[in-house]
């Protein structure tokens, strides 16, 4: 693993850094999370995290349908599992979300 791959965080950390993201769970080694809002709105949303996701040099899995937007992360370079960098694009994800108005699917 080269050093600007963050480590990969213990089931511990990964429990505790969980608790402060709303709505996100843990599918395996994977962050996800899914939004609702219109078609148009969900690909608009998808293309301010991509750009987002670039600056950082980060990128979420991203699934559109009908009226719905799913986020998956995970760290790649560190044998896909669970990273620092993950949580952080998980906060940011909320963060543009939430200025699209998209709305959490519970």
């Amino acid at each position: 693993m080269s050093e600007d791959v963050p480590p990969p965080l213990t089931e511990d950390e990964i429990a505790e850094r969980l608790t402060a993201l709303d709505g996100w769970a843990r599918n395996g080694d994977e962050l996800t999370k899914t939004f609702a809002h219109t078609y148009h709105e969900c690909v608009h949303l998808a293309m301010y995290v991509a750009a987002k996701a670039r600056e950082v040099g980060h990128h979420p899995d991203i699934h559109i349908t009908w009226q719905r937007i799913r986020f998956n992360i995970t760290t790649h370079d560190a044998g896909r599992r669970l990273t620092e960098k993950d949580f952080a694009l998980a906060a940011q994800i909320d963060r543009i979300a939430a200025g699209h108005g998209a709305k959490d699917v519970v």
